[in-house]
């Protein structure tokens, strides 16, 4: 258990690159049709593989980093569950902007969790040397709009 702690403590910092401290630096970006396709079809794949129990499927998803982070899909699928529930097990899902943030894509998700409570999951994406996208990392903010 000690371990999974210590997991989550190392993705919410590694969340937190994304977080509040660099929402001025974020900026409106135009990605071309067929990208933002791509990184939608990744992050609501991961979604329903998540909503599934599809471990290897949400795994999938997952930037080459995040694989080697956690080694196993195990590994990640644990720290899912018990480290980002809205993300895992999410009610509604609503897509928003797509921002740059330091040089990299970051996809905005409006997610209801499994409480009721709407969170806005910043997803960092990563364009693979095949032109496909991968999820590289994801960090939950408080929605100012509290309707879910």
């Amino acid at each position: 258990m000690r371990f999974w702690a210590g997991i989550a403590a190392l993705v919410v910092v590694f969340g937190l690159v994304l977080g509040p401290q660099n929402a001025g630096r974020a900026e409106s970006v135009q990605v071309e049709a067929a990208d933002r396709a791509a990184i939608v079809a990744a992050i609501q794949g991961q979604l329903t593989a998540f909503r599934a129990g599809n471990g290897p499927a949400a795994f999938a998803h997952a930037s080459p980093t995040i694989k080697q982070m956690f080694g196993t899909m195990e590994n990640f699928m644990a720290m899912v569950q018990s480290a980002y529930p809205a993300v895992y097990r999410a009610r509604n899902v609503e897509f928003r902007d797509t921002l740059t943030t330091s040089g990299d894509v970051v996809q905005r998700v409006r997610l209801v969790g499994p409480d009721g409570r709407a969170v806005i999951a910043a997803y960092q994406m990563e364009k693979q040397p095949d032109g496909s996208w991968r999820i590289n990392g994801c960090s939950l903010l408080d929605d100012d709009d509290k309707s879910a």
